[in-house]
């Protein structure tokens, strides 16, 4: 039964997880003019780094220069991404970032491997760690997430149940530790997601946790990333990770044709033509869609910043 919110919320990650995947050769004040200019379009949650070893990731080489250089602007949360306790030391010494504790799990034991050089046993005990170094820090831990959690260019398939299963060792790790997880995402970190999956796996995972926010972090490597969005959004998904122009990729997916999250300019126009609001200016999201291409100096595959936005056109024939 289509649930359709009322509004969405959107975490813009554009600048890490297309910068990331660029290469190190962005000057450091190129990042930072697009930070600075997706501050102004109403977006409320802007992800603009990694702490990662930059010998892997070298486009995240200058994370610490890019956070001290931006200008921070009312009602926005900067945020940073870590995968161990040495990233969360980099993000806490910048002094700079909204710092929300997560947990990870990953679906896939070869990806797991891949991405982090760990096991299963090594990666669920890592978690109630993090959960102290957060409080030691006065972080609250609010969010799981379950990474490639609809399959893997490795493992192949997932199953739904498994990721049931993660969702619930996320939450009973948490619980253990005395904290309530209040979102649990669900990462197609791989692009093997299809619009019957979304709604399998996350009719599953809201069967079993009815009370239980969820958010959708997809990936476009085939196309399906918006109608992956659509079918989330009719399950009543009212959380999802964007990339502005459809920025990025992952580095460790081993596939050419590797994308970034949806596009959010093309997000917003889909969510806002349905009558979702979404709080974002998107005019003003559209120039910095064509900043950001200026910025790594080729095409991205957003469409919305070519074909221009229908309210536009409306007011034009209107005229």
């Amino acid at each position: 039964m289509t649930q359709l919110p009322d509004r969405v919320f959107i975490k813009e990650e554009g600048p890490r997880e297309g910068f990331q995947i660029e290469g190190g050769d962005i000057p450091t004040a190129r990042k930072i003019e697009l930070i600075d200019a997706l501050s102004q379009t109403g977006l409320s949650h802007i992800q603009i780094v990694s702490f990662v070893n930059p010998s892997l990731v070298p486009g995240m080489a200058d994370a610490e220069q890019v956070v001290a250089g931006f200008t921070p602007q009312p009602g926005v949360a900067y945020a940073g991404l870590w995968l161990n306790a040495r990233g969360l030391e980099r993000a806490i010494a910048t002094g700079r970032l909204a710092l929300d504790g997560k947990l990870t799990l990953y679906a896939s034991d070869a990806f797991l491997k891949r991405n982090q050089n760990r096991t299963p046993d090594q990666q669920l005990a890592a978690q109630p760690e993090l959960i102290r170094m957060y409080r030691d820090h006065a972080i609250p831990v609010r969010t799981g997430f379950v990474t490639a959690a609809f399959g893997c260019n490795f493992a192949g398939d997932v199953a739904p149940a498994r990721v049931v299963e993660l969702v619930g060792q996320l939450l009973d790790i948490a619980a253990a530790q005395g904290e309530v997880l209040e979102i649990v995402g669900l990462g197609d970190t791989m692009a093997w997601a299809t619009p019957e999956r979304i709604r399998r796996v996350v009719g599953m995972v809201r069967d079993a946790y009815p009370q239980l926010e969820l958010s959708l972090h997809l990936h476009d490597t085939r196309g399906l990333g918006l109608a992956n969005a659509y079918a989330g959004l009719q399950m009543g998904v009212r959380h999802f990770d964007a990339a502005v122009a459809g920025l990025g990729g992952c580095p460790f997916a081993a596939h050419k044709g590797a994308a970034g999250n949806i596009c959010t300019e093309d997000f917003v126009l889909m969510c806002e033509e349905m009558g979702i609001a979404t709080g974002v200016d998107l005019e003003r999201l559209i120039e910095c869609a064509l900043l950001a291409e200026d910025i790594v100096g080729h095409p991205l595959p957003g469409k919305v910043k070519q074909g221009g936005t229908l309210a536009r056109l409306r007011g034009r024939i209107a005229g």
